[in-house]
């Protein structure tokens, strides 16, 4: 593997990019407009009903985010124009055939000019309705690796997955495909053509049945998760992302194709300035309800690695794989981008940097006072959970009965909430288990030779730093990760 320069690899390219209003895909397009603006064009697909809805999304959700501010400063009054010179709006859908792009001459159009497909469409949930989970990160990802073989001038694939396409297995987790069919269990017959037909009799079953949308809806999810269990995965995400690389695996076909599986990624280390973010993402939802006065208990084991790579980290390590495979020769190659190899974490470390920071920063609440935080109680097992879960609903049911008759219906009324509350909260510790006890560590021997070679012939390395172990993560937390949940997150 060697390197010259990137930003000459990125000069006169035109990029394809879709999921162009996801967290990841809007970072990726600034830097490249940022440290290129000699880039030829970045087709952004979206979801949207027509070129006008795809304009007001492009302002509201892509560059009218605080993370293009140092772009805008940058350009100047020649901001608008720039955006409009070197972007290029599709309004699309990544689960239908030719990206859902009705615009016939746009699609020839990018057939004609586009140097590379960067897939990061998805749907990020864990418990996400299985026909809509198939659709965008199984399916999806067919149909843009069938659109990207039909781009003329096409260097290189670049399809981002997932490092938990693992599930649960502990160990070392090598950065190894996926064949076809293959099941983390051992469990035989999947077929994604099978599965197209699991949703589509359940979809007739529900709908013979006359289910609410609300009903169906659950239906789905639990359906979702029903079959990724039989097949060894812990929930309808992971299970669909492995498919989905899968089907990258055939459908490429001559192409060089590349897969990056990024751990739990996190704020912005360094570029385009240091702590954005956006929505609450994993880990962040503990701190965010800790911070509000609203978690009252820490469930992971401490001693297990928490995986975090900062968001710049990604998209830089996506930039040099893309222009390390840019070439006419058939290669596939995979890149595990985390910490856990070269920079540990683990949940003590979040545990304790969260009560040190909202300790001393408190977060002010709607009237006006500090939200006062303590030390949680740490629960490091599935066991004591499911024990103060059931301790907590026996008090519950004690409370029913010594209610008198004229309080009878409040009660009545108080239990059936938090009943609902419970269940909704054993199921996602169920569904997030998995990670909160993680007990392996993601090899990333190839993305370390991918440093390497960056590091000893890329003109520009220091540009695209992708090396976790530059990361002091106490520094990285108390100064930069929770400042930006505070000020991009609480706003």
């Amino acid at each position: 593997m060697e390197f010259e320069s990137a930003l000459q690899f990125l000069d006169n390219k035109s990029i394809l990019v879709t999921g162009a209003t996801g967290f990841l895909a809007k970072i990726f397009a600034e830097k490249i407009l940022r440290v290129q603006p000699n880039v030829k064009k970045l087709y952004l697909l979206l979801r949207a009903a027509d070129h006008k809805s795809a304009i007001q999304r492009l302002h509201h959700e892509i560059i009218g985010k605080d993370l293009f501010k140092v772009l805008k400063e940058k350009c100047g009054k020649n901001f608008i124009s720039f955006i409009s010179e070197k972007i290029t709006l599709i309004p699309g859908d990544i689960s239908q055939e030719d990206l859902g792009v009705k615009d016939s001459n746009l699609v020839e159009e990018m057939w004609k000019e586009v140097d590379v497909v960067v897939n990061l469409a998805a749907t990020t949930n864990f418990d996400e309705r299985y026909d809509v989970a198939l659709g965008l990160n199984t399916l999806g990802a067919k149909y843009v690796a069938n659109f990207a073989n039909k781009c003329v001038k096409l260097k290189v694939l670049l399809h981002v997955s997932t490092a938990y396409v693992s599930g649960e297995r502990s160990g070392l987790i090598l950065e190894n495909s996926y064949r076809m069919g293959e099941t983390l269990n051992g469990v035989s017959g999947l077929d994604i053509n099978i599965e197209k037909k699991v949703i589509e009799e359940k979809l007739n079953e529900l709908r013979l049945q006359g289910a609410s949308e609300k009903e169906t809806t659950q239906a789905m999810k639990d359906l979702g998760i029903a079959r990724a269990r039989f097949y060894g995965w812990p929930n309808t995400y992971v299970f669909t992302k492995a498919m989905g690389e899968m089907l990258v695996g055939v459908f490429k076909e001559n192409m060089p194709a590349v897969i990056i599986r990024p751990t739990i990624i996190t704020s912005t280390y360094k570029e385009p300035f240091p702590g954005w973010t956006e929505g609450v993402r994993t880990i962040d939802s503990l701190l965010v309800g800790y911070a509000k006065g609203k978690l009252t208990i820490f469930l992971a084991d401490l001693e297990s690695v928490v995986d975090l790579i900062p968001a710049d980290m990604v998209v830089n390590a996506m930039i040099v794989a893309m222009i390390a495979h840019a070439s006419h020769q058939p290669s596939e190659a995979i890149y595990q981008v985390g910490s856990s190899m070269r920079n540990p974490m683990k949940y003590r470390n979040l545990h304790d940097f969260g009560f040190r920071y909202f300790s001393k920063k408190p977060l002010i609440n709607k009237d006006g006072k500090p939200v006062i935080v303590g030390k949680l109680r740490v629960m490091d097992s599935m066991a004591s959970f499911h024990r103060y879960m059931a301790l907590r609903y026996l008090l519950l049911l004690k409370g029913l009965e010594l209610a008198n008759t004229a309080f009878c219906q409040f009660f009545q009324g108080v239990y059936s909430d938090l009943n609902r509350k419970i269940s909704f909260v054993m199921r996602l510790a169920d569904i997030y288990k998995p990670y909160l006890f993680f007990d392996a560590i993601f090899d990333d021997i190839n993305t370390e030779k991918l440093r390497m070679a960056a590091r000893s012939s890329l003109v520009e390395s220091d540009m695209f730093y992708l090396d976790p172990k530059c990361i002091d993560w106490e520094d990285y937390f108390m100064n930069i990760h929770i400042p930006g949940i505070v000020k991009y997150i609480f706003k």
